[in-house]
C-alpha cells in the first residue's frame, strides 16, 4: 500500500531533504525512524529537494507498506516520539498505489523571509538586512517574472536538468509580523532558483539597479548577472498542491 506523510521541519540542523554521504539529512532521519516504528525496511521519495537550512512548514512524501496502518492517531504518535522536536509529522493518508509525491505536484509555494529590524527571536529563522529597501519598486519588478519562461538565470551552474522553463504563479512581497515575506509559486523551481531571484530584487530595492533591470537578467540566461543567492534560513516551503484526492 501507498501512503503519504505530510510533515514540516525545521532545517537548521540539516543538510537539506536527500540524504547524502556525511551528511544528516531530513530523509535519513525520517527513514529510519518509518523503519523503526513500521518494524520493516522504509524507503521515502519526497515533494523535492530543500538546500541545507531550509525550512518546510508544509512538505509532503510517500512511501510503500506492506500491511494497513489501521490506527493512524497512535501511528503519528509513535513516529513523533521517534523524533527530534524539529521534525513533526502532520497528517497520514493511504493514496493511490501510482501517486507520486513529486511528479503529482501541480505547484509548490515557497515564502523568504527577510527583516530590516534586528530580532533576536527571528536570527535563524528570517534574513536581517541593515539597510532600507523600497520594496514598491521590488513587487514592480518582481511583476516581470510572469512575462518569462526560461528562469535559467536563476539556476545553480552545473545542473542536470533538461529544461529551464518554469512557470510563476504569485510573486509578491507582503509585510507580516515584523517580516516582509516573499511569497512565490510555480508549477517547478530550479535548484537556488528562489534564493537568487530574493537576490536580485533585493538590489533593486538597494538602488543598485533599476526595475527593468531584471529584464536584462532573464533574458541573458546568465547566473552572473543576477544578484546573490540570499542566505538559506529565510526560506520556506509552505505549501504542495495536487489535483488527486488523497483518499482512495
Amino acid at each position: 500500500m501507498r501512503y503519504l506523510l505530510e510533515l514540516s521541519f525545521n532545517g537548521t540542523n540539516y543538510h537539506g531533504w536527500q540524504i547524502q554521504p556525511n551528511s544528516i539529512t531530513v530523509q535519513e532521519v525520517i527513514e529510519k525512524a518509518l523503519t523503526v516504528v513500521l518494524n520493516q525496511k522504509i524507503d521515502v521519495v519526497g515533494a523535492g529537494r530543500t538546500d541545507a537550512g531550509v525550512h518546510a512548514t508544509y512538505f509532503c512524501l510517500h512511501f510503500d507498506y506492506s500491511s494497513f496502518i489501521d490506527d493512524q492517531k497512535d501511528f503519528i504518535f509513535k513516529l513523533n516520539s521517534f523524533l527530534k522536536s524539529d521534525i513533526y509529522i502532520i497528517n497520514l493518508q493511504i493514496v493511490s498505489d501510482d501517486f507520486h509525491a513529486r511528479f503529482d505536484a501541480l505547484t509548490r509555494t515557497y515564502n523568504y523571509k527577510l527583516t530590516t529590524r534586528k530580532n533576536p527571536f527571528l536570527t535563524d529563522q528570517a534574513y536581517y538586512i541593515r539597510r532600507d529597501l523600497d520594496f514598491d519598486n521590488m513587487n514592480l519588478a518582481a511583476l516581470k517574472l510572469f512575462n518569462y519562461t526560461n528562469f535559467k538565470c536563476f539556476s545553480k551552474s552545473n545542473t542536470d536538468v533538461k529544461t529551464y522553463n518554469c512557470s510563476i504563479k504569485k510573486a509578491v512581497w507582503v509585510y507580516h509580523n515584523d517580516c516582509w515575506i516573499f511569497e512565490i509559486s510555480a508549477n517547478r523551481f530550479l535548484r537556488n532558483m528562489v534564493r537568487a531571484i530574493v537576490g536580485t530584487l533585493i538590489e533593486i530595492g538597494e538602488g543598485k539597479h533599476d526595475i527593468n533591470y531584471l529584464d536584462t537578467v532573464i533574458k541573458s540566461q546568465n547566473r552572473g548577472l543576477a544578484g546573490y543567492s540570499v542566505p538559506a534560513h529565510g526560506l520556506y516551503l509552505v505549501n504542495i498542491f495536487y489535483a488527486e484526492n488523497f483518499n482512495k
